[in-house]
């Protein structure tokens, strides 16, 4: 696994754990960095996802309901939830990763973390958001915003 998808499966299982049980998101991120060590670069992509995504989970999810509709959140997995926000918030709130590379990416996540079914259930929803970019964007800055 690359180095920044490493970085990307750290911040990942810290979702997920405060997702699950609501630790202190700072503890968390600082429990997971010391159980498997980053370079200052990759642990501060690290901090970057876990608090960018953090703040904007009920926006990220409004997005995903919306583009893409057939995948009801609450019967999605807490792991692919997980790998599908931090995908979202990379090309759509961030705009620092090219959208093809956050889906390759989030698709690496789902083989390492998910069911055998989640890498083309990623793909897919991704690939729904992916069709819409543009609105997904405009939609996560015109409510960040107002917020």
């Amino acid at each position: 696994m690359k180095a920044r998808t490493r970085a990307r499966g750290i911040a990942l299982q810290a979702l997920y754990e405060i997702d699950l049980v609501g630790h202190p998101p700072a503890e968390v991120l600082q429990e997971r960095l010391t159980e498997e060590p980053q370079t200052e670069e990759l642990a501060e992509f690290t901090r970057q996802i876990l608090f960018g995504v953090l703040p904007l989970r009920e926006l990220l999810d409004l997005v995903l309901a919306r583009y893409a509709p057939e995948w009801p959140l609450d019967q999605i997995a807490a792991v692919d939830r997980n790998i599908l926000r931090i995908a979202a918030w990379e090309f759509a709130a961030k705009q620092g990763t090219p959208v093809k590379v956050a889906i390759n990416e989030a698709v690496e996540l789902a083989k390492a973390f998910g069911s055998d079914s989640a890498p083309r259930f990623v793909n897919g929803v991704l690939g729904s958001l992916a069709d819409h970019e543009n609105e997904v964007v405009q939609f996560l800055h015109s409510k960040q915003a107002s917020q």
